[in-house]
């Protein structure tokens, strides 16, 4: 078994998969938006107006967000009113619930200032605080250090021995 983490030189990473998150959910905006739709907003004014962004941009993103899959329009139409859409989060943009639980984390942590964080998640059920954790698929908890890196099916070794 190889550990590629300390064969970094055989690494090609054309298809590295934090490389390619990020160019659907790695800018601000973006990831503001998702947390709104986590938070329950669906429609897009209410998602310009509490992300704090220009109409246009919140488009933009909206329209980014949506094409990647992160999430979906749906038409609804008020009495009176013309049919307009609102946003929902797929499957895919449901699973970034853990990225947006743990970047909040990194947030209460280092970057919330002397004030502290302006709110804590709790699980409803028990009223204990909601965090991240790296975990395997056997429930292990995995310490930083306690992981190797293996090749996956992708993986480009142009020029390795």
């Amino acid at each position: 078994m190889t550990d590629l983490l300390h064969d970094r030189s055989a690494w090609e990473l054309t298809n590295c998969s934090v490389a390619n998150a990020l160019d659907v959910v790695g800018n601000r905006v973006s990831m503001l938006i998702v947390r709104e739709a986590f938070l329950g907003t669906t429609r897009f004014d209410d998602f310009a107006t509490r992300v704090g962004v220009s109409e246009s941009s919140a488009a933009k993103r909206l329209a980014e967000l949506t094409s990647a899959g992160i999430l979906e329009r749906r038409p609804y139409r008020e009495p009176g009113q013309r049919e307009r859409h609102e946003y929902a989060l797929t499957r895919m943009g449901s699973e970034l619930r853990v990225v947006l639980t743990a970047l909040r984390d990194w947030g209460d942590r280092w970057a919330s200032g002397s004030a502290g964080p302006p709110f804590h998640a709790v699980h409803r059920a028990c009223g204990e605080a909601v965090h991240a954790e790296i975990r395997c698929r056997s429930g292990h908890l995995v310490p930083l250090g306690g992981t190797v890196l293996l090749p996956g099916p992708s993986r480009d070794t142009r020029g390795a021995t």
